[in-house]
């Protein structure tokens, strides 16, 4: 397996002359969401897969997820709401909602918008018996074992708020027969940014372990994190030999479907943010690129220490003579999207391409600084 070429190598020309319209601009290229979606439809271990839409919620690319035959999973009513209205045909049993700490009455408006409610607290249940009563729902699993590229993606484990523990489930059992509450699916997302095919059969069978305290059990569903490359010499996932792994599970408990969830491989590697240099500046051995969007645009190399290949498209055959930091305008020591990046040396106007940033790019950016984010733009 080698890793593939990057889609805007081919499109540079056009990214460019987009690039003199917008001060900075996220740009996704469809296609490249409808491969991904192919390639998880293609599973043949996998009853359905869910696209987790926090991600990025992009009207147009939720509409392309939707008619290439992917459900959606949801964390707020907001999300819902805004699904509902961009695809404004879905059925509501393609939506799978999974809170977190949500008050009482978003579980009550869920159960009536007729999405498949997922709880992941033993507290909803003892306190809001009512709420459940005569529900179908999904139970979130906590394994135990955390994974992903940082600690603050990592959604298992004693000091994530994730899941019910494991050894509390045959409570957790007693507190739904006793609401007439249905559990009808098992559900556990370990962390972001995994690669090791492991990590999902491993949560297969510890949920098919826990399968025998709930009699009307008909999901297993393992979550999403599905790794995407961050480096040019980085190996993509190894889809064949996951879907076989998972195959092997599935084979010792063939009543029950087995479910993914995937948000960032869907759409990470499907956008760039094209950025325009603004100032350089020297402080000894230091070298800076400013430019014209920063953490408001895209905060995740601030808070989880990701790496983005930066490339000056504007300047992509000349030498990568300069070592430098590329910087936002943000009034904040951490506002870099890039340390010690070679580049050509590059001037005002110049446009930089950040890659790989197709998702918890513009959904987790802000206007701090009052600053607005770069705008989308689908290809």
């Amino acid at each position: 397996m080698s890793a593939p070429q990057a889609w805007w190598l081919a499109r540079r020309n056009e990214l460019l002359k987009l690039a003199t319209q917008h001060d900075c601009a996220f740009v996704y290229d469809g296609a490249q969401v409808r491969s991904a979606a192919q390639q998880l439809r293609a599973l043949r271990s996998v009853t359905r897969v869910f696209y987790a839409m926090k991600a990025n919620p992009n009207a147009q690319l939720l509409q392309i997820i939707a008619a290439s035959g992917l459900d959606f999973e949801c964390v707020s009513r907001g999300e819902l709401q805004h699904l509902f209205a961009v695809v404004s045909d879905l059925k509501r049993e393609r939506v799978l909602y999974t809170p977190n700490f949500a008050p009482r009455a978003e579980y009550a408006w869920a159960f009536e918008q007729g999405v498949t409610v997922t709880i992941d607290n033993p507290y909803v249940l003892r306190q809001w018996p009512q709420i459940f009563k005569n529900r179908e729902v999904m139970l979130r699993v906590d394994t135990g074992t955390g994974r992903g590229h940082h600690r603050h993606v990592q959604t298992a484990g004693e000091h994530a708020k994730f899941g019910v523990p494991i050894e509390e489930l045959k409570d957790l059992a007693a507190l739904a027969a006793a609401a007439n509450c249905h559990v009808i699916g098992l559900h556990a997302h370990t962390g972001s940014g995994v690669f090791e095919t492991g990590s999902w059969t491993e949560t297969a069978e510890l949920l098919l372990e826990a399968a025998g305290l709930f009699p009307e059990l008909r999901v297993l569903n393992v979550g999403g994190g599905l790794g995407v490359p961050e480096r040019p010499e980085q190996l993509p996932l190894n889809l064949a030999l996951l879907d076989s792994a998972l195959a092997g599970v599935r084979s010792r408990a063939p009543g029950l479907q087995l479910w993914l969830e995937p948000g960032r491989f869907l759409v990470a590697v499907a956008g760039v943010l094209l950025v325009h240099v603004t100032q350089t500046k020297s402080k000894g051995s230091i070298r800076f690129v400013g430019v014209t969007t920063g953490m408001n645009s895209l905060i995740r190399p601030a808070l989880y220490g990701s790496w983005h290949e930066i490339v000056n498209l504007t300047r992509l055959d000349e030498p990568a003579t300069e070592r430098v930091n590329v910087v936002g305008p943000i009034c904040e020591s951490s506002d870099v999207l890039g340390h010690d990046r070679q580049l050509p040396p590059s001037q005002e106007g110049d446009v930089l391409l950040i890659a790989n940033v197709g998702a918890y790019g513009r959904a987790m950016s802000s206007s701090y600084n009052l600053r607005e984010p770069a705008t989308e733009v689908v290809l």
